[in-house]
């Protein structure tokens, strides 16, 4: 891994038109030592959208581990044990792709690790208080969530406070289980919380991931899904709230490399403010041996004001012929005309019809989140900052 990173940049420094920097998805290398991955410089093609220079605490070899951030599952009965970096099922899929992603790694030497057994219902969901007191010092981590054969559960992680936190979430939905996973970003305006995200699907399961980034400084949440087993399903969905000086950022990647596989993408996000940023990036590749696979991924943005950005690439690999469907979509724009005179011609007034546009505009994602006290504090929390913007 190090000679081949050191083979790449010493052919880009030197011009060799031979060789060009990694732009497909699949063949990003991957190492859990961080030196591996060069300090990025912006010109990457995982980080030509990100500030770099703002992510800098979180590529830092020499950080210290912290206690900044805890951890609080809630109810405790579905976490076991995993001690060490060898513990059993870390490491069984994950694998880091990027500099953050391996300090994060290494730093965490125990990982948190919610099973929730074969066969079992978990009728309430899971709840992974995440909180940041402070984000002067950066903090690491390491989340395994396992749904064993055919369990069906919903796991929330719940992220506050102000932090500087570099985090792995590796996924492993086995056998005919129904995982929903639901990562929710609610920090303070000075954190950086750049998070990876790996899941693989097993045979006949499906797994329902949904991020919704509703404040923070920097906060970069990719998620990759691999679908591994014949017939298996995964749908991603993602919800973002950008404000002045917020950049949120999801690159997502979707593999379909088992037959019969479906996916299903779908993002969107509203900003709103002169430095407002969001970032979409989606890559969905269908493998040669996904036969029958029905994949479709889209991201739509809305800008409710002058300055606000919205970057968004939605890029389809295909390398079998014998697929049921296979399609992307991307949008950005202001609001509809024709939909805010439709409202004002009823008697709202104009703040209250921009008001209704964007709930239901961002309401689609939220209403797939299935937790029905979540949805309503997102949608408390989308009216918040709504309001504010208004106000300004």
């Amino acid at each position: 891994m190090s000679t081949a990173t050191e083979t790449l940049t010493s052919n880009i420094l030197n011009h060799d038109d031979s060789q060009v920097p990694i732009q497909t998805r699949s063949e990003r290398p991957t190492s859990f030592e961080p030196t591996d991955f060069p300090n990025p410089t912006g010109q990457e093609v995982n980080y030509k959208h990100s500030p770099v220079n703002r992510l800098q605490p979180l590529l830092n070899v020499d950080a210290v581990q912290s206690d900044a951030v805890t951890h609080t599952v809630t109810p405790a009965s579905f976490v076991v044990a995993s001690s060490g970096h060898d513990a059993a099922v870390r490491g069984e899929f994950f694998r880091p792709e990027d500099r953050m992603s391996a300090l994060a790694w290494q730093k965490a030497e125990n990982a948190l690790h919610v099973r929730i057994p074969a066969n079992e219902e978990v009728a309430e969901p899971i709840t992974i208080a995440i909180n940041g007191e402070t984000a002067e010092t950066a903090a690491f981590a390491h989340i395994v969530i396992e749904a064993m054969p055919n369990a069906h559960a919903t796991v929330i992680l719940d992220h506050k406070g102000a932090a500087t936190y570099a985090q792995n979430v590796e996924i492993i939905a086995r056998d005919g289980s129904d995982l929903r996973v639901i990562s929710v970003q609610r920090w303070a305006e000075e954190t950086v919380h750049a998070s990876a995200h790996q899941a693989r699907v097993d045979k006949d399961a499906t797994l329902t991931h949904i991020v919704a980034s509703l404040s923070g400084g920097v906060v970069r949440v990719n998620p990759s899904v691999e679908l591994d087993g014949t017939g298996s399903e995964g749908k991603l969905f993602g919800v973002s709230f950008a404000d002045p000086g917020e950049h949120l950022e999801s690159q997502v990647y979707m593999f379909h490399k088992g037959a019969h596989t479906t996916g299903d993408v779908l993002y969107k996000s509203a900003l709103q403010g002169a430095t407002a940023r969001t970032v979409w990036i989606g890559d969905v590749l269908i493998g040669p041996d996904a036969v029958g696979t029905d994949s479709y991924e889209a991201n739509r943005n809305l800008v409710l004001t002058t300055g606000a950005r919205a970057d968004s690439i939605p890029n389809l690999e295909i390398k079998t012929g014998d697929i049921q469907g296979a399609g992307h979509a991307s949008a950005t724009g202001r609001f509809d005309d024709e939909q805010l005179f439709y409202l004002q011609a009823r008697g709202i007034s104009e703040d209250e019809a921009r008001r209704l546009v964007v709930v239901g505009f961002l309401g689609e994602i939220v209403q797939k989140i299935g937790v029905e006290s979540l949805e309503e504090e997102l949608f408390a929390a989308i009216q918040v900052e709504l309001n504010d913007g208004l106000s300004a």
